[in-house]
């Protein structure tokens, strides 16, 4: 398992748009660029376990070069921007991939969301 901590920074809110808001955060060490399911801490209020789908490389939809995590906590409703998230990777579900479409990965986001839902039901 790989863990890496970082401060959520505001990106392009694209995830917002596409119905999937993350929390931006750098990634300094090399994890193969990919859909994960992992468990996310935040620092502040109180320490929890939260299923999170996160992601790891470039945005290639959006012609993007720059690596980073971009982590989708299920369920989650709250502001991180400037608060430092731990995120512990448990398993990779996907490679990242380039689509010809915003609808296209939409789709595939939402097939990830189900993969994630299930993963977790014991936890949830």
């Amino acid at each position: 398992m790989q863990v890496f901590r970082g401060k959520v920074v505001k990106g392009k809110s694209r995830g917002k748009d596409l119905g999937f808001p993350t929390a931006n955060i750098a990634v300094h060490q090399k994890i193969e660029e990919g859909i994960y399911l992992g468990k996310s801490q935040t620092s502040k209020p109180k320490s929890q376990d939260l299923p999170s789908l996160i992601f790891i490389g470039s945005a290639k939809t959006f012609g993007e070069k720059d690596y980073k995590a971009e982590v989708y906590i299920l369920d989650f409703k709250g502001d991180l921007y400037g608060k430092y998230i731990t995120v512990h990777v448990l398993k990779k579900i996907r490679d990242n991939k380039k689509f010809d479409s915003q609808e296209e990965l939409i789709e595939q986001m939402e097939k990830d969301l189900e993969v994630a839902k299930k993963f977790f039901a014991p936890w949830c």
